[in-house]
């Protein structure tokens, strides 16, 4: 099935339910802090009001990558993040996730892509505050992403299944689609809840999309989704499937992921994926049933557009990205070097 279309109109349910392929974008986190505008350690998204032109930019360049997804970058802008974190400039977070909203809009605009925004896990949940309290906290991020009117939400990040429902009831309040993905490996959450448990728990909570993203490397993330969509399926219910995982290899990581590694965040290079790699990943994502796919910290918009070019004849379409790289490294057809030429 053929997905080019000339309008926006249908939005990330339709399309999945269409049996369309959704791809997300990239790590925003990471790609900022290497071109020097989010800080290591604190992570928090000041640049969408500082630098938007930087934003904007990576947004762009995962939207010529071929990602339907215009993620907002509000990851952790929520305000117990940037008072615990210590963010001294006078920026407000209902500034930052205003920012994040516009710019992503914008960018989705351009393209056949829809806007998302998201909310995380909150300091305030791991200091033990109730349930209000943490459900308080989402609510102030969610009016603004209604009051921005975005196309979809997503509560994404928790490594605890307790606060990802509390997260999905609250985003389901707005009405809109809501995607629920989690930082666990195939070993479930960190208070040992299993990932298909997770899952089943996320969709009767009221999402409509659930997996993982983050923490783990590409084909163990595939892995988690899988219990999950085996758990939503015993349990006679019904969901869509993502996954957004690390371009990072960590097989020697434990069920805490890659931020338990010596290297994190500063000496990962090492371990980054090739689009070669992201090529087999997409193509396990896909045979899983998984039709949201993308990626989280490390992913460039060069693995993204290998995402779009895996799936290039299902989805009927090739990302612009695609008219600077030759398919299976035909661009090397015309290298200077007999040598290279011969590859």
């Amino acid at each position: 099935k053929g997905q080019k279309r000339e309008t926006q109109e249908e939005g990330v349910l339709e399309r999945l339910n269409a049996g369309e392929v959704v791809i997300g974008d990239g790590g925003f986190v990471f790609a900022l802090e290497k071109r020097g505008y989010v800080k290591a350690g604190p992570w928090t998204p000041e640049v969408t009001v500082t630098h938007p032109e930087a934003v904007r930019q990576l947004h762009r360049e995962f939207l010529r990558a071929g990602a339907n997804v215009m993620q907002a970058y509000t990851f952790y802008a929520s305000d117990d993040k940037l008072e615990n974190r210590s963010q001294t400039l006078k920026i407000t977070v209902t500034q930052i996730n205003e920012a994040a909203c516009d710019l992503a809009k914008q960018v989705a605009g351009e393209g056949d892509a829809l806007a998302a925004a998201g909310v995380c896990q909150t300091p305030s949940y791991l200091s033990c505050k109730s349930e209000t309290d943490v459900k308080a906290v989402f609510k102030r991020q969610l009016d603004v992403f209604v009051k921005k009117n975005v196309d979809f939400l997503i509560a994404e990040y928790f490594e605890h299944v307790e606060e990802a429902v509390w997260a999905v009831e609250v985003l389901k309040t707005s009405g809109k689609p809501v995607a629920a993905s989690m930082c666990i490996g195939p070993e479930g959450d960190l208070h040992g809840v299993p990932a298909g448990e997770c899952a089943v728990r996320l969709v009767k909570a009221g999402a409509q999309i659930v997996g993982v993203n983050c923490h783990f490397d590409p084909m163990t993330c595939v892995k988690a989704v899988k219990l999950m969509k085996e758990g939503v399926e015993k349990s006679g219910l019904k969901a869509h499937y993502m996954v957004q995982p690390l371009a990072y290899h960590v097989p020697d990581s434990t069920y805490l992921g890659y931020t338990e590694l010596p290297e994190f965040p500063f000496a990962l290079e090492p371990r980054i994926v090739t689009r070669w790699d992201v090529h087999k990943y997409t193509r396990e994502a896909y045979k899983a049933g998984i039709r949201f796919i993308g990626g989280c910290c490390g992913f460039e918009p060069y693995h993204i557009r290998a995402v779009a070019e895996e799936l290039a004849a299902e989805r009927g379409i090739m990302p612009a990205g695609s008219e600077k790289h030759g398919m299976w490294g035909a661009g090397l057809e015309m290298h200077t070097k007999p040598w290279v030429r011969a590859r």
